[in-house]
Protein backbone atom coordinates (compact mmCIF):
# COMPACT_ATOMS: atom_id res chain seq x y z
CA UNK A 1 0.00 0.00 0.00
CA UNK A 2 2.87 2.34 0.72
CA UNK A 3 4.22 1.82 -2.84
CA UNK A 4 0.82 2.50 -4.36
CA UNK A 5 0.44 5.66 -2.28
CA UNK A 6 3.87 6.90 -3.30
CA UNK A 7 3.12 6.22 -6.97
CA UNK A 8 -0.23 8.00 -6.69
CA UNK A 9 1.45 11.00 -5.09
CA UNK A 10 3.97 11.24 -7.94
CA UNK A 11 1.21 10.96 -10.55
CA UNK A 12 -0.92 13.70 -8.99
CA UNK A 13 2.11 15.94 -8.56
CA UNK A 14 2.96 15.65 -12.25
CA UNK A 15 -0.63 16.26 -13.32
CA UNK A 16 -0.76 19.53 -11.37
CA UNK A 17 2.70 20.40 -12.70
CA UNK A 18 1.56 20.14 -16.29
CA UNK A 19 -2.00 21.35 -15.85
CA UNK A 20 -3.49 18.12 -17.15
CA UNK A 21 -5.37 15.27 -15.45
CA UNK A 22 -5.10 12.94 -18.41
CA UNK A 23 -1.94 11.10 -17.33
CA UNK A 24 -2.06 7.52 -16.15
CA UNK A 25 -0.60 6.49 -12.80
CA UNK A 26 1.06 3.24 -13.70
CA UNK A 27 3.32 4.28 -16.54
CA UNK A 28 6.72 2.65 -16.43
CA UNK A 29 9.70 4.17 -18.15
CA UNK A 30 12.58 2.36 -19.76
CA UNK A 31 15.97 3.82 -20.47
CA UNK A 32 16.32 4.46 -24.18
CA UNK A 33 19.47 4.78 -26.19
CA UNK A 34 20.17 8.34 -27.24
CA UNK A 35 21.82 7.12 -30.42
CA UNK A 36 19.19 4.80 -31.84
CA UNK A 37 16.19 6.56 -33.44
CA UNK A 38 14.65 3.21 -34.32
CA UNK A 39 13.83 2.60 -30.66
CA UNK A 40 11.33 5.44 -30.83
CA UNK A 41 8.47 4.99 -33.25
CA UNK A 42 6.70 8.33 -32.84
CA UNK A 43 7.04 11.74 -34.44
CA UNK A 44 5.34 14.60 -32.63
CA UNK A 45 5.08 18.22 -33.74
CA UNK A 46 6.24 20.64 -31.07
CA UNK A 47 5.73 24.39 -31.17
CA UNK A 48 9.07 25.17 -32.78
CA UNK A 49 11.09 23.01 -35.12
CA UNK A 50 14.73 22.56 -35.93
CA UNK A 51 16.26 25.68 -37.39
CA UNK A 52 17.45 23.62 -40.37
CA UNK A 53 14.20 21.76 -40.99
CA UNK A 54 13.07 22.61 -44.55
CA UNK A 55 9.46 22.90 -43.27
CA UNK A 56 9.23 26.47 -42.05
CA UNK A 57 6.51 27.73 -39.70
CA UNK A 58 5.68 31.39 -39.57
CA UNK A 59 5.05 33.17 -36.23
CA UNK A 60 1.47 33.77 -37.37
CA UNK A 61 0.80 30.06 -37.83
CA UNK A 62 2.33 29.32 -34.44
CA UNK A 63 0.10 31.84 -32.70
CA UNK A 64 -2.99 30.32 -34.30
CA UNK A 65 -2.24 26.81 -33.08
CA UNK A 66 -4.21 25.63 -30.04
CA UNK A 67 -2.39 25.14 -26.76
CA UNK A 68 -1.23 21.58 -26.32
CA UNK A 69 -2.24 19.34 -23.45
CA UNK A 70 -0.21 16.28 -22.56
CA UNK A 71 -1.12 13.74 -25.27
CA UNK A 72 -2.03 10.26 -24.22
CA UNK A 73 0.08 7.16 -24.91
CA UNK A 74 3.38 8.98 -25.33
CA UNK A 75 6.46 6.88 -24.71
CA UNK A 76 9.05 8.00 -22.18
CA UNK A 77 11.18 9.90 -24.70
CA UNK A 78 8.25 11.88 -26.06
CA UNK A 79 7.08 12.71 -22.55
CA UNK A 80 10.48 14.18 -21.76
CA UNK A 81 10.50 16.22 -24.95
CA UNK A 82 6.94 17.38 -24.32
CA UNK A 83 7.81 18.55 -20.81
CA UNK A 84 10.82 20.40 -22.22
CA UNK A 85 8.66 22.10 -24.83
CA UNK A 86 6.24 23.34 -22.15
CA UNK A 87 9.04 24.57 -19.89
CA UNK A 88 7.97 22.24 -17.08
CA UNK A 89 11.12 22.08 -14.92
CA UNK A 90 9.54 19.85 -12.25
CA UNK A 91 8.15 17.45 -14.84
CA UNK A 92 11.53 17.18 -16.59
CA UNK A 93 13.38 16.56 -13.32
CA UNK A 94 10.93 13.90 -12.22
CA UNK A 95 11.19 12.01 -15.51
CA UNK A 96 14.99 12.12 -15.35
CA UNK A 97 14.90 10.88 -11.76
CA UNK A 98 12.88 7.89 -12.93
CA UNK A 99 15.70 6.86 -15.24
CA UNK A 100 14.89 8.36 -18.63
CA UNK A 101 18.03 9.06 -20.65
CA UNK A 102 18.57 12.82 -20.84
CA UNK A 103 19.87 12.32 -24.41
CA UNK A 104 16.89 10.29 -25.67
CA UNK A 105 15.92 11.27 -29.21
CA UNK A 106 12.81 11.18 -31.36
CA UNK A 107 12.65 10.08 -34.99
CA UNK A 108 14.15 13.41 -36.06
CA UNK A 109 17.12 13.05 -33.73
CA UNK A 110 15.82 15.83 -31.47
CA UNK A 111 16.71 15.82 -27.78
CA UNK A 112 15.00 17.63 -24.92
CA UNK A 113 17.83 20.16 -25.08
CA UNK A 114 16.97 20.93 -28.71
CA UNK A 115 13.31 21.48 -27.83
CA UNK A 116 13.93 23.62 -24.75
CA UNK A 117 16.46 25.75 -26.67
CA UNK A 118 13.97 26.35 -29.48
CA UNK A 119 11.32 27.46 -27.00
CA UNK A 120 13.74 29.53 -24.91
CA UNK A 121 13.11 27.72 -21.61
CA UNK A 122 16.24 28.79 -19.74
CA UNK A 123 15.55 26.85 -16.51
CA UNK A 124 14.85 23.61 -18.36
CA UNK A 125 18.07 23.99 -20.37
CA UNK A 126 19.95 24.55 -17.12
CA UNK A 127 18.50 21.36 -15.60
CA UNK A 128 19.28 19.30 -18.71
CA UNK A 129 22.88 20.54 -18.76
CA UNK A 130 23.27 19.65 -15.08
CA UNK A 131 22.24 16.11 -16.03
CA UNK A 132 25.01 15.91 -18.64
CA UNK A 133 22.90 16.49 -21.72
CA UNK A 134 24.96 16.25 -24.91
CA UNK A 135 25.43 19.93 -25.67
CA UNK A 136 26.56 19.34 -29.27
CA UNK A 137 24.04 16.65 -30.27
CA UNK A 138 22.75 17.13 -33.82
CA UNK A 139 19.30 16.38 -35.12
CA UNK A 140 18.58 14.83 -38.52
CA UNK A 141 19.10 18.20 -40.21
CA UNK A 142 22.48 18.75 -38.52
CA UNK A 143 21.25 21.42 -36.13
CA UNK A 144 22.44 21.75 -32.51
CA UNK A 145 20.69 23.27 -29.50
CA UNK A 146 22.89 26.39 -29.75
CA UNK A 147 22.01 26.87 -33.43
CA UNK A 148 18.30 26.50 -32.66
CA UNK A 149 18.47 28.96 -29.75
CA UNK A 150 20.25 31.52 -31.92
CA UNK A 151 17.84 31.04 -34.82
CA UNK A 152 14.78 31.71 -32.65
CA UNK A 153 16.39 34.67 -30.89
CA UNK A 154 16.65 33.06 -27.45
CA UNK A 155 19.74 35.07 -26.48
CA UNK A 156 19.81 34.07 -22.81
CA UNK A 157 19.71 30.35 -23.64
CA UNK A 158 22.24 30.78 -26.43
CA UNK A 159 24.69 32.57 -24.11
CA UNK A 160 24.27 29.82 -21.49
CA UNK A 161 25.04 27.12 -24.04
CA UNK A 162 28.05 29.05 -25.34
CA UNK A 163 29.34 29.54 -21.79
CA UNK A 164 29.12 25.76 -21.27
CA UNK A 165 31.26 25.14 -24.36
CA UNK A 166 28.64 24.64 -27.06
CA UNK A 167 29.94 24.87 -30.59
CA UNK A 168 27.95 26.85 -33.09
CA UNK A 169 28.85 25.03 -36.34
CA UNK A 170 28.77 26.82 -39.62
CA UNK A 171 25.60 25.76 -41.32
CA UNK A 172 25.29 25.84 -45.08
CA UNK A 173 22.50 24.69 -47.30
CA UNK A 174 23.29 21.75 -49.54
CA UNK A 175 23.34 22.41 -53.29
CA UNK A 176 20.19 20.28 -53.59
CA UNK A 177 18.16 21.87 -50.77
CA UNK A 178 14.52 22.29 -51.75
CA UNK A 179 12.48 25.36 -50.96
CA UNK A 180 9.21 23.47 -50.55
CA UNK A 181 9.23 20.48 -48.18
CA UNK A 182 6.84 18.67 -50.52
CA UNK A 183 9.70 18.55 -53.03
CA UNK A 184 11.99 16.51 -50.76
CA UNK A 185 12.64 13.35 -52.83
CA UNK A 186 11.19 10.03 -51.72
CA UNK A 187 14.63 8.45 -51.63
CA UNK A 188 15.89 10.90 -48.96
CA UNK A 189 17.50 9.06 -46.03
CA UNK A 190 18.00 10.15 -42.45
CA UNK A 191 21.79 10.53 -42.04
CA UNK A 192 21.47 9.45 -38.40
CA UNK A 193 20.55 5.99 -39.66
CA UNK A 194 23.88 5.68 -41.50
CA UNK A 195 27.01 4.50 -39.75
CA UNK A 196 29.96 5.11 -42.06
CA UNK A 197 33.09 3.20 -41.24
CA UNK A 198 36.22 5.24 -41.85
CA UNK A 199 38.72 3.03 -43.64
CA UNK A 200 42.28 3.93 -44.54
CA UNK A 201 42.92 4.05 -48.25
CA UNK A 202 39.43 5.22 -49.22
CA UNK A 203 39.81 7.93 -51.82
CA UNK A 204 37.36 10.77 -52.34
CA UNK A 205 34.40 10.02 -54.52
CA UNK A 206 34.56 6.22 -54.12
CA UNK A 207 32.14 3.91 -52.35
CA UNK A 208 32.91 2.61 -48.88
CA UNK A 209 31.21 0.13 -46.59
CA UNK A 210 28.66 1.45 -44.10
CA UNK A 211 25.61 0.29 -42.17
CA UNK A 212 22.09 1.55 -42.71
CA UNK A 213 19.56 0.40 -40.08
CA UNK A 214 21.73 -2.66 -39.45
CA UNK A 215 22.15 -3.54 -43.14
CA UNK A 216 25.52 -3.36 -44.87
CA UNK A 217 25.51 -0.87 -47.72
CA UNK A 218 27.99 1.05 -49.86
CA UNK A 219 28.12 4.83 -49.47
CA UNK A 220 29.68 7.49 -51.66
CA UNK A 221 30.25 10.72 -49.74
CA UNK A 222 30.26 13.92 -51.75
CA UNK A 223 33.50 15.76 -51.08
CA UNK A 224 32.80 18.91 -49.05
CA UNK A 225 35.25 20.87 -51.20
CA UNK A 226 33.01 20.21 -54.22
CA UNK A 227 29.85 21.95 -53.00
CA UNK A 228 30.89 25.22 -54.59
CA UNK A 229 31.77 23.59 -57.93
CA UNK A 230 28.65 23.56 -60.18
CA UNK A 231 30.19 20.97 -62.50
CA UNK A 232 30.77 18.48 -59.67
CA UNK A 233 27.33 19.15 -58.23
CA UNK A 234 25.78 18.46 -61.63
CA UNK A 235 27.79 15.24 -61.92
CA UNK A 236 26.56 14.12 -58.49
CA UNK A 237 22.96 14.94 -59.44
CA UNK A 238 23.31 13.14 -62.78
CA UNK A 239 24.67 9.96 -61.19
CA UNK A 240 21.97 10.05 -58.53
CA UNK A 241 19.20 10.51 -61.11
CA UNK A 242 20.33 7.52 -63.18
CA UNK A 243 20.79 5.25 -60.16
CA UNK A 244 17.38 6.16 -58.77
CA UNK A 245 15.55 5.07 -61.92
CA UNK A 246 17.57 1.91 -62.70
CA UNK A 247 15.88 -1.33 -61.57
CA UNK A 248 17.26 -4.64 -62.83
CA UNK A 249 18.74 -7.85 -61.30
CA UNK A 250 22.06 -7.15 -63.05
CA UNK A 251 22.25 -3.49 -62.04
CA UNK A 252 23.53 -2.42 -58.63
CA UNK A 253 20.54 -1.64 -56.41
CA UNK A 254 20.00 1.95 -55.35
CA UNK A 255 19.07 2.34 -51.65
CA UNK A 256 18.70 6.08 -51.22
CA UNK A 257 20.60 9.33 -50.79
CA UNK A 258 21.22 12.23 -48.44
CA UNK A 259 20.70 15.51 -50.29
CA UNK A 260 19.12 17.80 -47.69
CA UNK A 261 22.00 17.49 -45.18
CA UNK A 262 25.74 17.82 -45.24
CA UNK A 263 27.60 15.81 -46.32
CA UNK A 264 25.55 14.62 -49.28
CA UNK A 265 25.72 10.88 -49.93
CA UNK A 266 24.61 8.20 -52.39
CA UNK A 267 23.78 4.81 -50.87
CA UNK A 268 23.67 1.54 -52.84
CA UNK A 269 23.64 -2.15 -51.95
CA UNK A 270 26.84 -3.70 -50.66
CA UNK A 271 28.37 -6.52 -52.68
CA UNK A 272 30.91 -8.11 -50.31
CA UNK A 273 32.50 -10.37 -52.92
CA UNK A 274 34.17 -7.43 -54.60
CA UNK A 275 34.43 -6.69 -58.31
CA UNK A 276 35.18 -8.73 -61.42
CA UNK A 277 38.69 -7.29 -61.67
CA UNK A 278 39.73 -8.83 -58.34
CA UNK A 279 37.93 -12.06 -59.22
CA UNK A 280 39.79 -12.45 -62.54
CA UNK A 281 43.13 -11.74 -60.87
CA UNK A 282 42.49 -14.61 -58.46
CA UNK A 283 40.90 -17.11 -60.89
CA UNK A 284 42.66 -16.35 -64.16
CA UNK A 285 40.99 -17.97 -67.15
CA UNK A 286 37.39 -18.93 -66.40
CA UNK A 287 35.69 -22.17 -67.29
CA UNK A 288 33.45 -21.98 -70.38
CA UNK A 289 30.32 -22.29 -68.24
CA UNK A 290 31.38 -19.51 -65.84
CA UNK A 291 32.50 -17.22 -68.68
CA UNK A 292 29.19 -17.62 -70.49
CA UNK A 293 27.15 -17.11 -67.33
CA UNK A 294 29.08 -13.94 -66.50
CA UNK A 295 28.77 -12.76 -70.10
CA UNK A 296 24.99 -13.14 -69.95
CA UNK A 297 24.82 -11.22 -66.66
CA UNK A 298 26.79 -8.31 -68.15
CA UNK A 299 24.86 -8.34 -71.43
CA UNK A 300 21.48 -8.34 -69.68
CA UNK A 301 22.45 -5.45 -67.43
CA UNK A 302 23.78 -3.38 -70.33
CA UNK A 303 20.79 -4.20 -72.51
CA UNK A 304 18.50 -2.86 -69.78
CA UNK A 305 20.48 0.40 -69.59
CA UNK A 306 20.49 0.78 -73.37
CA UNK A 307 16.73 0.24 -73.60
CA UNK A 308 15.79 2.74 -70.85
CA UNK A 309 13.03 5.11 -71.90
CA UNK A 310 12.88 7.87 -72.93
CA UNK A 311 16.68 8.08 -73.14
CA UNK A 312 19.10 5.15 -73.19
CA UNK A 313 21.86 5.08 -70.59
CA UNK A 314 25.28 4.61 -72.17
CA UNK A 315 27.81 3.41 -69.62
CA UNK A 316 30.99 4.65 -71.38
CA UNK A 317 33.20 3.25 -68.60
CA UNK A 318 32.44 -0.47 -68.61
CA UNK A 319 35.37 -2.37 -67.09
CA UNK A 320 35.81 -5.21 -64.57
CA UNK A 321 36.14 -2.89 -61.56
CA UNK A 322 32.67 -1.50 -62.36
CA UNK A 323 31.15 -4.99 -62.39
CA UNK A 324 30.33 -6.28 -58.90
CA UNK A 325 29.64 -9.78 -57.58
CA UNK A 326 26.75 -10.29 -55.18
CA UNK A 327 26.55 -12.99 -52.52
CA UNK A 328 25.17 -15.52 -55.01
CA UNK A 329 27.91 -14.90 -57.56
CA UNK A 330 25.69 -12.89 -59.90
CA UNK A 331 27.22 -9.87 -61.65
CA UNK A 332 25.83 -6.36 -61.25
CA UNK A 333 26.74 -3.32 -63.33
CA UNK A 334 27.80 -0.16 -61.48
CA UNK A 335 29.67 3.05 -62.28
CA UNK A 336 27.35 4.28 -65.02
CA UNK A 337 26.41 7.93 -65.27
CA UNK A 338 29.85 9.19 -64.25
CA UNK A 339 30.61 10.73 -67.63
CA UNK A 340 28.37 13.55 -68.79
CA UNK A 341 27.25 13.23 -72.40
CA UNK A 342 25.71 15.66 -74.87
CA UNK A 343 23.33 14.36 -77.53
CA UNK A 344 24.28 15.18 -81.10
CA UNK A 345 21.26 13.37 -82.54
CA UNK A 346 18.53 11.00 -81.42
CA UNK A 347 20.91 8.03 -81.18
CA UNK A 348 24.36 9.63 -81.03
CA UNK A 349 26.23 11.43 -78.28
CA UNK A 350 29.60 12.82 -77.31
CA UNK A 351 31.51 13.18 -74.05
CA UNK A 352 31.13 16.75 -72.75
CA UNK A 353 34.57 17.04 -71.14
CA UNK A 354 37.34 15.01 -72.75
CA UNK A 355 39.59 15.79 -69.77
CA UNK A 356 37.54 13.28 -67.77
CA UNK A 357 38.57 10.43 -70.06
CA UNK A 358 41.17 8.09 -68.57
CA UNK A 359 43.62 7.43 -71.41
CA UNK A 360 45.06 4.45 -69.52
CA UNK A 361 41.68 2.71 -69.60
CA UNK A 362 42.13 0.20 -72.41
CA UNK A 363 38.50 -0.99 -72.11
CA UNK A 364 37.04 2.21 -73.57
CA UNK A 365 36.01 2.28 -77.20
CA UNK A 366 38.15 4.08 -79.82
CA UNK A 367 35.33 6.57 -80.44
CA UNK A 368 35.48 7.81 -76.84
CA UNK A 369 39.28 7.78 -76.75
CA UNK A 370 39.49 9.93 -79.92
CA UNK A 371 36.64 12.26 -78.87
CA UNK A 372 34.35 11.24 -81.71
CA UNK A 373 30.57 10.95 -81.94
CA UNK A 374 29.31 7.54 -80.85
CA UNK A 375 26.21 5.51 -79.95
CA UNK A 376 25.45 2.86 -77.35
CA UNK A 377 27.66 0.30 -79.09
CA UNK A 378 30.75 1.80 -77.46
CA UNK A 379 29.78 -0.40 -74.50
CA UNK A 380 29.79 -3.44 -76.80
CA UNK A 381 33.49 -2.83 -77.51
CA UNK A 382 34.24 -2.80 -73.79
CA UNK A 383 32.18 -5.97 -73.38
CA UNK A 384 34.29 -7.70 -76.05
CA UNK A 385 37.54 -6.85 -74.23
CA UNK A 386 36.13 -8.14 -70.93
CA UNK A 387 34.90 -11.36 -72.57
CA UNK A 388 38.38 -11.86 -74.05
CA UNK A 389 40.00 -11.55 -70.61
CA UNK A 390 37.54 -14.01 -69.07
CA UNK A 391 38.30 -16.65 -71.73
CA UNK A 392 42.05 -16.05 -72.06
CA UNK A 393 42.84 -15.48 -68.38
CA UNK A 394 45.16 -12.52 -69.01
CA UNK A 395 44.71 -8.82 -69.71
CA UNK A 396 44.71 -7.74 -73.30
CA UNK A 397 48.25 -7.37 -74.79
CA UNK A 398 49.74 -8.53 -71.50
CA UNK A 399 52.27 -7.45 -70.15
CA UNK A 400 52.31 -4.05 -71.88
CA UNK A 401 51.46 -0.98 -69.73
CA UNK A 402 47.82 0.19 -69.85
CA UNK A 403 48.57 3.49 -71.63
CA UNK A 404 50.36 1.66 -74.44
CA UNK A 405 47.60 -0.93 -74.72
CA UNK A 406 44.90 1.75 -74.97
CA UNK A 407 46.81 3.54 -77.73
CA UNK A 408 47.40 0.30 -79.65
CA UNK A 409 43.69 -0.52 -79.62
CA UNK A 410 42.14 2.93 -80.08
CA UNK A 411 44.69 4.65 -82.33
CA UNK A 412 46.53 1.87 -84.15
CA UNK A 413 43.48 -0.36 -84.44
CA UNK A 414 45.27 -3.47 -83.19
CA UNK A 415 43.47 -6.46 -81.70
CA UNK A 416 45.01 -9.46 -79.91
CA UNK A 417 44.98 -12.99 -81.29
CA UNK A 418 42.52 -15.24 -79.49
CA UNK A 419 44.60 -18.24 -78.45
CA UNK A 420 41.96 -20.31 -76.67
CA UNK A 421 41.56 -23.73 -78.30
CA UNK A 422 38.24 -24.46 -79.95
CA UNK A 423 37.90 -27.67 -77.92
CA UNK A 424 37.74 -25.63 -74.72
CA UNK A 425 35.44 -22.90 -75.97
CA UNK A 426 32.87 -23.00 -78.76
CA UNK A 427 34.05 -21.21 -81.93
CA UNK A 428 30.92 -19.05 -81.88
CA UNK A 429 32.27 -17.31 -78.79
CA UNK A 430 35.46 -16.31 -80.59
CA UNK A 431 33.40 -14.89 -83.46
CA UNK A 432 31.29 -12.89 -81.03
CA UNK A 433 34.34 -11.34 -79.36
CA UNK A 434 35.79 -10.27 -82.69
CA UNK A 435 32.51 -8.67 -83.76
CA UNK A 436 32.14 -6.83 -80.44
CA UNK A 437 35.49 -5.04 -80.75
CA UNK A 438 35.21 -4.42 -84.49
CA UNK A 439 36.89 -1.11 -85.46
CA UNK A 440 33.70 0.00 -87.24
CA UNK A 441 31.04 0.82 -84.68
CA UNK A 442 28.24 -0.03 -87.14
CA UNK A 443 29.54 -3.61 -87.41
CA UNK A 444 29.17 -4.34 -83.72
CA UNK A 445 26.03 -6.17 -82.53
CA UNK A 446 23.71 -4.62 -79.98
CA UNK A 447 23.16 -6.30 -76.62
CA UNK A 448 19.71 -7.67 -77.41
CA UNK A 449 21.36 -9.62 -80.26
CA UNK A 450 24.29 -10.63 -78.06
CA UNK A 451 21.94 -12.15 -75.47
CA UNK A 452 20.23 -14.25 -78.14
CA UNK A 453 23.56 -15.50 -79.46
CA UNK A 454 24.87 -16.33 -75.99
CA UNK A 455 21.69 -18.24 -75.18
CA UNK A 456 22.11 -20.26 -78.37
CA UNK A 457 25.73 -21.07 -77.48
CA UNK A 458 24.66 -22.25 -74.03
CA UNK A 459 21.84 -24.39 -75.46
CA UNK A 460 24.15 -25.89 -78.09
CA UNK A 461 26.84 -26.76 -75.57
CA UNK A 462 24.29 -28.29 -73.22
CA UNK A 463 22.80 -30.37 -76.04
CA UNK A 464 26.23 -31.68 -77.02
CA UNK A 465 26.91 -32.76 -73.44
CA UNK A 466 29.52 -30.14 -72.57
CA UNK A 467 29.99 -28.96 -68.99
CA UNK A 468 27.79 -31.66 -67.42
CA UNK A 469 29.47 -31.15 -64.07
CA UNK A 470 30.11 -27.44 -64.27
CA UNK A 471 27.17 -25.82 -66.01
CA UNK A 472 23.76 -25.72 -64.36
CA UNK A 473 20.80 -23.74 -65.52
CA UNK A 474 19.59 -21.38 -62.78
CA UNK A 475 15.99 -22.60 -63.08
CA UNK A 476 16.90 -26.25 -62.42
Amino acid sequence: MENVAAQLKRGISRQFSTGSMRRTLSRQFTRQSSLDPRRNNMRFSFGRQSSLDPIRRSPESLSCEPQMAVPENLDSTMQLLFMASKGDVNGVEELLNEGIDVNSIDLDGRTALHIASCEGHYDVVKVLLSRRANIDARDRWGSTAAVDAKYYGNVEVYNLLKARGAKAPKTRKTPMTVGNPKEVPEYELNPLELQVRKVDGISKGTYQVAKWNGTRVSVKIFDKDSYSDPERVNAFTHELTLLAKARHPNIVQFVGAVTQNLPMMIVVECNPKGDLSVYLQKKGRLSPSKALRFALDIARGLNYLHECKPDPIIHCDLRPKNILLDRGGQLKISGFGLLKLSKTSEDNARVVNQAHIDKSNYYIAPEIYKDETFDKRVDVHSFGVILYEMTEGVSIFHPKPPEEVAESICVDGKRPIIKTKSKSYPPELKELIEECWHPEISMRPIFSEIIIRLDKIVASCSKQGWWKDTFKFPWK
